[in-house]
């Protein structure tokens, strides 16, 4: 791949030059490979990809925990099936179903219907996963997904009847998503960014990782520390900051260096 980095504002008081990293694929590169480097995708065609703090689920590592059962439990009568987009139909029902939904969640008119047609045409989502009420038969909820062989599940877009949000019809979408994909046999689910604590349910998995900048951590303390960080006034870079270097890293940024990512082998000039 191809990095771009493109410039933030600067804070020259305290030498700080921040930029948003783009990640651009060589041909033969496959977004799984793109992905587990830390970027998610910035289009919906894959044509660019952005560095973020995100989270994915090692599903080597996962089976339920106690929590996971007990949200299984409260939504004991959804079933849900794996349906690939092209045999899919985008129904005007179902379009206006993930219409309610995000004018609730997201905000009146934030996702436009034009969005949610784009959305459900594009090579970002490969397959739905769609929930249903045995007792009713009406679909409750639906989950876009990319799939890349066994490799990479993406859990981008759900969708769900909110009237089950005492059911915790939205943890049990991505709960069953996790669960289902480690049957698979699939290695890993990325399930979207985690700057804030309320994105912290995403890392009720066991696996559960996230990307730091330079690897990929399962210390889920120094992702709360992240978070805390970044609500008060920053003035340093993470890795120069030292309370961030001696409780994660031995005070040793020759730890930090080696986990580094990003190798990059530069050549003599010309």
């Amino acid at each position: 791949m191809k990095l771009l980095f493109s410039e933030y504002k600067s804070d020259y008081t305290n030498y700080i030059f921040p930029y948003a990293i783009w990640a651009i694929p060589e041909p033969h590169e496959t977004p799984a490979m793109i992905f587990a480097g830390g970027f998610l995708p910035s289009s919906p065609e894959f044509e660019r990809f952005y560095l973020c703090r995100q989270v994915r689920v090692d599903l080597n590592c996962f089976e339920l925990s106690s929590e996971n059962r007990r949200i299984v439990r409260k939504c004991e009568n959804i079933e849900y099936r794996l349906v690939p987009r092209s045999q899919f139909e985008y129904t005007k029902r179902w379009r206006k179903f993930c219409k309610t939904y995000a004018d609730i969640k997201f905000g009146k008119d934030i996702m436009t219907y034009d969005r949610l047609d784009s959305l459900f045409k594009s090579k970002i989502v490969s397959h739905l996963l769609i929930f249903t009420d045995t007792k009713t038969k009406k679909d409750v909820g639906i989950v876009t997904l990319f799939l890349e062989k066994k490799s990479l599940a993406y859990y981008y877009y759900s969708f769900y009847d909110l009237n089950y949000y005492v059911h915790n019809l939205g943890m049990f979408l991505m709960t069953s998503a996790v669960h289902y994909f480690s049957g698979l046999d699939y290695n890993q689910i990325y399930l979207g960014t985690c700057y804030s604590r309320n994105s912290l349910y995403k890392t009720q998995f066991k696996g559960a990782e996230f990307f730091n900048g330079f690897h990929w951590s399962n210390d889920l303390k120094e992702l709360r520390y992240l978070i805390e960080r970044d609500k008060g006034t920053v003035n340093k870079h993470l890795i120069e900051t030292k309370t961030y270097q001696l409780e994660f890293y031995d005070g040793d940024l020759g730890k930090i260096i080696d986990n580094n990512g990003f190798p990059v082998i530069l050549e003599p000039p010309l």
